[in-house]
């Protein structure tokens, strides 16, 4: 006899395992734990309650087979086949407005389906605009499977448009009782919230300034290593994939401008040299000082324990700004490069603040905040409705170079390739073909390849298994129906844990027991969903193989590759125009902005994608993070005036501009590659200019340090290589 694994008694008669012996234990223990075994367990437990409760009113209850299909499949295509990240309540809510996208899904998928024609033009439209919407963040794209089962299901026959009250009811029905289960059944815990990391993030630069406004005026290595770290604890790779603020609404741009700001921010402290002679600088106003008392105000605003409104949390930012300000347009005596130096740097710090304080009011507040901006180009969204800015999202993807815009391409010609053989052929139960067509296309065509094979095997077992029970069990529907609650609830714990394999092969009995209980039965409809899985799965190799089989991994190259060229650009063409004083010939930073954007969504998608060989890869991240370190150096130097460069002046910028414009279209390095940083500090500056001079120096050597730390390889093994 085996030990208990937990070494105790858990109730009930010896020898007899009751509902508290060991299986019913280890039950309650995966469901109380952490993990994806238990997580996928709470889940199943609501999916299963949504899905049979609605399925057995309808059926048995109302006798409405039709309202019983589509209660059960709407509950398990936004809880089994969708993948919304974050707890219960938080996909409730994402179900929420979910729900009229389903009822014009089902209504158009009714109305669509009459025709073979007009059936496949529809599954290739809305198949593509639906996959498409996952441009807007994690919840769309977890959503995104899930709508489109809720448009395939009305596209086959039978062809009865006087059904749809009870299709829309049936819905309905199913996806309001899995709303109920995800916020009222096993709740669970809520990761950290992205604004309370930037908030400890805020905090530790806010410790950080204070150590710098005391001898000897430097960091020491522990504060130091405490600011890498609070940096690093903002990269989305390691955030929650529900608290990234990913989407394209005002708060979640700005909680994302925040996040960078502060890495900014953090980085500029950590650099910060100690003020010449180690004394305390003489100027005024003390930018240091203002900076710590803002960001200690951002970090209470932002964790919820400062107030929000306007007359409250922004005083110090407010000083800030006046002090930015009269420090820039105050004309210094001359005085020693190393003064000047420290006071740019003191600068950079100080627009790193200001922008982290703005996004976070921002995030807090909203478009209550918009109206008291003074630097729009920066904020470009805040003033922007909700309709602008997903349409800015949309539109800034939408071509070829888009990861977002392949994937949608290739599922909608998957499905539309599906939907045109189901047509042709007069498969029965057709939408299983275009059912696998969309689970088991991946974004390459080797893990399409692989998730085939292992559906495949799946689908074959679990046919065999339900052929049997179809074949044993006959007509009578009553042990259908007892059963089916019990395998319903195996498959949707097993199958996210094990594999597609596994996933398929539950699936296919689950669905075997759905449909021996809406219509006479026999075990040729376990050779038909086999028929159905195979052409399914074939048609997802045929377009994962011809419609960009290699991911997001060449793309990510490629859109970085341009990022930099781009960057690279930028930095020779606003030195140029620093240098002759002509802000006017300022260059349009709309290509770098969208630079970004593309090679952002590509990194995002690299993330969940296989490595394609072992060893070192590019710090992807750090990229990204120069990007956005030239775009925004970019502005802050055109947007300040200042007399035109002296000879001397100018040559140094001139060559340390080339030297970073080189690193930059060298970078990032081949994996493997000896670092390089590229691009070298040239001569010594000279010891007097302009203060815009030393900004340009300033922001000229921070970028020198990104290449430097771009070149360095990120020695990750497979298993990590998505951070």
């Amino acid at each position: 006899m085996g030990a208990d694994p937990d070494g105790g008694n858990h109730g009930g008669r010896a020898g007899l395992p009751g509902p508290r012996g060991p299986l019913g234990a280890r039950w309650l223990r995966r469901l109380r734990g952490t993990g994806p075994k238990p997580l996928a367990a709470r889940r199943a437990v609501r999916t299963t309650l949504a899905a049979c409760a609605g399925f057995y009113l309808c059926l048995y209850g109302l006798d409405d087979s039709v309202a019983a299909t589509y209660a059960l499949f709407g509950a398990v295509s936004m809880a089994a086949l969708s993948h919304i990240p974050g707890t219960g309540p938080q996909r409730a809510a994402v179900l929420v407005w979910t729900l009229p996208v389903a009822w014009v899904l089902v209504t158009a998928g009714t109305y669509l389906a009459v025709r073979t024609w007009s059936a496949v033009l529809g599954v290739l439209v809305i198949g593509f605009a639906v996959a498409f919407v996952a441009a807007a963040g994690p919840k769309a794209a977890g959503a995104s499977p899930g709508l489109q089962l809720l448009y395939i299901l009305p596209c086959f026959p039978p062809y009865l448009p006087d059904t749809l009250g009870s299709r829309l009811a049936g819905a309905t029905l199913g996806i309001v009782l899995l709303i109920l289960a995800e916020m009222f059944v096993l709740p669970e815990r809520r990761e950290t919230s992205y604004a309370r990391l930037v908030a400890r993030a805020s905090a530790t630069a806010a410790r950080c300034t204070d150590e710098l406004g005391r001898p000897p005026y430097a960091l020491s290595p522990a504060t130091t290593e405490a600011a890498m770290a609070a940096g690093e604890s903002l990269r989305p790779s390691l955030v929650a994939e529900a608290e990234r603020p990913a989407g394209p609404g005002l708060r979640e741009r700005a909680l994302a401008h925040a996040g960078l700001a502060t890495r900014t921010l953090l980085a500029r402290l950590a650099l910060l040299a100690p003020p010449p002679g180690h004394r305390p600088p003489q100027d005024r106003p003390d930018l240091l000082a203002a900076a710590g008392r803002t960001v200690a105000e951002t970090s209470a605003k932002l964790s919820g324990t400062a107030a929000a409104g306007r007359a409250v949390g922004t005083e110090a930012a407010d000083a800030l700004r006046r002090a930015r300000k009269e420090a820039t347009a105050q004309d210094p005596p001359l005085s020693t490069a190393a003064v000047l130096r420290h006071r740019a740097a003191l600068l950079e710090v100080a627009d790193a603040t200001v922008g982290l304080a703005t996004a976070a009011d921002l995030a807090v507040r909203g478009r209550a905040a918009a109206p008291s901006l003074i630097e729009p180009g920066r904020f470009w969204y805040a003033r922007k409705r909700a309709p602008q800015l997903w349409w800015h999202r949309l539109a800034g993807h939408a071509g070829p170079r888009s990861v977002y815009f392949q994937n949608a391409v290739r599922i909608g010609l998957a499905l539309a390739a599906a939907r045109t053989v189901a047509g042709l052929d007069s498969l029965p139960h057709g939408f299983w073909a275009m059912l696998a067509a969309l689970t088991l296309t991946r974004t390459t065509v080797s893990q399409t390849r692989t998730s085939v094979r292992q559906a495949l095997t799946g689908t074959l077992i679990g046919a065999l298994v339900a052929g049997v029970v179809l074949a044993t069990v006959a007509g009578h529907t009553t042990v259908y129906a007892v059963a089916l609650p019990f395998v319903m609830l195996v498959a949707f714990s097993v199958g996210p844990v094990r594999g597609v394999g596994w996933a398929q092969g539950m699936f296919t009995v689950v669905v075997s027991l759905v449909f021996a209980q809406l219509a006479p039965a026999t075990w040729q409809l376990a050779e038909v969903r086999i028929l159905d899985v195979v052409i399914g799965s074939l048609i997802g190799m045929v377009f994962g193989l011809l419609a960009w089989p290699r991911g997001a991994q060449r793309e990510l190259r490629r859109s970085a590759s341009v990022l930099l060229s781009t960057a690279a650009k930028t930095v020779e063409d606003t030195t140029a125009a620093v240098v002759a004083a002509r802000p006017a010939d300022a260059p349009d930073d709309e290509p770098l902005q969208h630079a970004l954007i593309l090679a952002e969504s590509a990194f995002a998608q690299y993330q969940g994608e296989p490595r394609e060989h072992d060893g070192p890869v590019a710090d992807w991240q750090a990229v990204l993070m120069t990007g956005h370190h030239v775009l925004w150096g970019s502005r802050r130097l055109l947007a300040r005036s200042g007399p035109a460069f002296d000879p001397e002046a100018a040559a140094w910028a001139d060559t340390h501009a080339t030297g970073v414009a080189e690193g930059l279209r060298r970078a990032p390095a081949p994996p493997g590659t000896d670092p390089d940083p590229g691009a070298p500090h040239g001569p010594a500056p000279p010891e007097l200019g302009p203060p815009l001079f030393f900004a340009a120096a300033i922001w000229l050597d921070a970028l020198t340090a990104d290449l430097t730390r771009m070149a360095a390889v990120d020695r990750v093994t497979s298993a990590s290589a998505g951070r």
